[in-house]
């Protein structure tokens, strides 16, 4: 055994002498079944399980916490599916003693996640899709609340897994007048996680951490521009980080893909995605964390970074006349790894005026290059004011004729009037309609 690995079983070992210690990894926002301006992805995520399972081995991981999101959509593929239920097996193959929770996201279908539950419990793995309810429709709170063993079998962490919340699972706080009382939606998820942690209290020993996991989206939280859905109920979207107490030891996120400390709080903290899931993400440090309790003390948290199997690139870094584009993409090299494993490139182009046939002129460029082509952004240098940017009475915009506005546009976009040719285009079309 290396001297290394040896010196991280002693530690662990003493470590364990003097209280409850385990080691969890929290990851979150898979998207499985995810596809890239057409590209399907299942290579990728592939090479993201097959590093996830043998870093569960060396890290010695106790738990796998999943914070929903686990598919890009509430319908997956079959192959996804098996993606996910491959990964389950393999990893109770793998490690045995693993505990894993996964919670839904508002990716995921909740019924479709806990079907195979009463299944996926006899292989270590224990699911929450919708939120647990006795039979007169009460909420089921202990069913939230899930023991974490360590390597010798015993309880060393209670989990509150906590799903995706939506206003239909949450309890009804009412004012002493019955109405009410304050934000129905932030107050029932409150209440919700005040319920869970009690039951945990009441479970907790001596010794014993109370983690929590939730997907959602936190006050002070940073979106990714192009892949994440807002997820707004009733008019509210964020929530404070005040829902987590200092009792919990540290508070597992998922829906934000960029990895992130809640509100400069270490033990509340987003994963994020373990791979980009656009363009807005390529400059990101994907991880997985890595989460070690102690004694039922704060947590220490240690990021791992996930390998990229597949670039994504922009070119040029900064947009560039097409002319100018064109030749930095025939100097590319020729393909040298299979196709799945080629980058994905976002061509960026600065437009003065339509350029017609462009894609074609930039498909020809990259023909049989060593990259894939993702995505076309252009741009323009705007010297003239918007049509937002001037003030317009209800008098003069009733003046403005659809030429007018042609016009304004093309001046705005491409700083110059617009050529006959286009204005007798438009002219056409408008006869047209």
């Amino acid at each position: 055994m290396p001297a290394a690995r040896s010196l991280q079983y002693i530690v662990r070992f003493s470590a364990s002498l003097t209280g409850f210690s385990m080691r969890l990894l929290h990851t979150s926002d898979w998207h499985l079944g995810q596809s890239l301006h057409n590209y399907d992805r299942h290579y990728e995520h592939q090479c993201f399980l097959d590093w996830l399972l043998d870093t569960i081995v060396s890290e010695q991981a106790d738990a796998l916490l999943v914070c929903g999101d686990v598919f890009d959509n509430a319908n997956p593929s079959a192959a996804s599916q098996r993606q996910l239920y491959r990964f389950l097996r393999q990893a109770k193959q793998r490690a045995p003693q693993l505990d894993v929770i996964v919670v839904a996201g508002n990716h995921d279908s909740p019924g479709r996640l806990d079907a195979p539950g009463p299944l996926l419990e006899e292989h270590g793995t224990r699911v929450v899709g919708n939120v647990p309810r006795h039979d007169d429709g009460s909420i089921d709170v202990e069913k939230l609340v899930l023991p974490l063993t360590g390597k010798d079998g015993q309880v060393a962490a209670w989990c509150i897994a906590m799903p995706f919340l939506r206003p239909a699972d949450v309890p009804r706080i009412a004012s002493e007048d019955g109405e009410p009382a304050g934000d129905p939606y932030l107050g029932g998820i409150a209440l919700l996680y005040q319920q869970t942690l009690a039951v945990a209290q009441a479970r907790r020993q001596p010794g014993q951490s109370i983690v929590a996991m939730g997907h959602c989206h936190m006050v002070g939280g940073e979106m990714s521009n192009e892949s994440e859905r807002r997820i707004v109920i009733g008019g509210t979207e964020m929530l404070p980080s005040g829902i987590f107490g200092p009792e919990i030891a540290y508070a597992a996120l998922g829906h934000l893909h960029l990895a992130q400390a809640v509100g400069k709080q270490p033990h509340i903290r987003y994963s994020g995605s373990p791979l980009p899931l656009s363009f807005s993400e390529v400059h990101y440090q994907h991880q997985v964390l890595r989460i070690d309790l102690h004694d039922g003390q704060p947590a220490a948290v240690t990021p791992l970074p996930v390998p990229r199997a597949v670039d994504m690139l922009r070119l040029p870094e900064k947009p560039a006349p097409l002319e100018q584009v064109l030749e930095h993409l025939a100097a590319l090299a020729p393909p040298d790894v299979p196709f799945e494993a080629r980058p994905y490139v976002e061509v960026r182009v600065l437009l003065d005026q339509p350029q017609p046939g462009m894609r074609a002129k930039i498909e020809a460029a990259l023909d049989n290059k060593a990259v894939r082509l993702a995505r076309i952004d252009t741009s323009s240098v705007r010297r003239a004011p918007s049509l937002d940017e001037v003030t317009q009475t209800l008098e003069q915009l009733d003046k403005l004729q659809p030429d007018d506005i042609f016009r304004r546009l093309y001046r705005q976009r491409y700083d110059t009037d617009a050529p006959a040719d286009q204005l007798a285009a438009f002219a056409e079309l408008m006869a047209g309609v």
